[in-house]
């Protein structure tokens, strides 16, 4: 079973493809350039020097959010588009989930991150249940203080992973102290193989049906929709 998966919900452009249980090859860059004009390059590039024709594959993973806006949203467009084109399934994973599994060593809880601005970020609570994540806390977006005191009450060992951890680490260790773990900088960015592998387990969706995961609206729509309300 083949299988590529896209991951453009932030500033690290991931693509992986996996058959099985093999990682046939992986492709990751952490650059502020514009995913629109380089995912498609870096698919063909990828399933070339692999050998693999497009009619091969068997499944699309994608990270369906939260993130940037227009990264999940370029990522989500192109593989519905790659699914429907080839007829084969889709399924997303959250974007948080994939940044977990680089936590999976971790003897605790693991919480990976995205800045979501105003001292906010993007979160879940996650932890290693034998070789697989288990969700803790559902994905949300809140407070980075306001998350840190709510895992303090947990009183366990948290792994804070992610390429955003710095902006707020001073607020998670004022709540958590010596509870709070912080990933190397090697594990800072998604891997798109662990999205390709956790896809693997996921229901397909309905390709017309399935939409990013935003957890919150933009900024300009939330602003669009009480200007009406008004």
């Amino acid at each position: 079973m083949k299988v590529l998966a896209i991951d453009t919900s932030n500033f690290t452009l991931g693509i992986a493809l996996v058959n099985g249980n093999q990682v046939i090859g992986e492709y990751t860059t952490n650059l502020k350039k514009n995913h629109s004009v380089r995912v498609m390059p870096a698919i063909e590039t990828l399933l070339r020097d692999c050998d693999t024709k497009s009619k091969e594959l068997t499944k699309i993973v994608v990270a369906q959010g939260p993130g940037s806006y227009t990264g999940v949203r370029i990522g989500v467009t192109i593989a519905k588009s790659l699914a429907w084109t080839l007829q084969i399934p889709l399924s997303g994973v959250s974007s948080l989930e994939v940044l977990a599994a680089n936590g999976r060593y971790f003897n605790g809880l693991i919480s990976p991150l995205f800045d979501a601005r105003r001292g906010q970020i993007y979160t879940g609570l996650y932890e290693m249940e034998k070789d697989s994540l288990k969700t803790v806390i559902e994905d949300c977006n809140i407070l980075s203080s306001e998350w840190a005191n709510q895992l303090k009450e947990l009183n366990r060992p948290v792994l804070f992973v992610g390429q955003d951890v710095d902006i707020h680490r001073d607020a998670i260790t004022d709540a958590l102290g010596e509870l709070a773990v912080f990933a190397p900088v090697q594990s800072y960015n998604s891997r798109p193989s662990e999205l390709a592998f956790i896809g693997l387990d996921k229901a397909e969706v309905d390709v017309h049906q399935f939409v990013p995961n935003y957890i919150r609206m933009a900024e300009a729509e939330a602003k669009w929709l009480e200007q009406q309300g008004k």
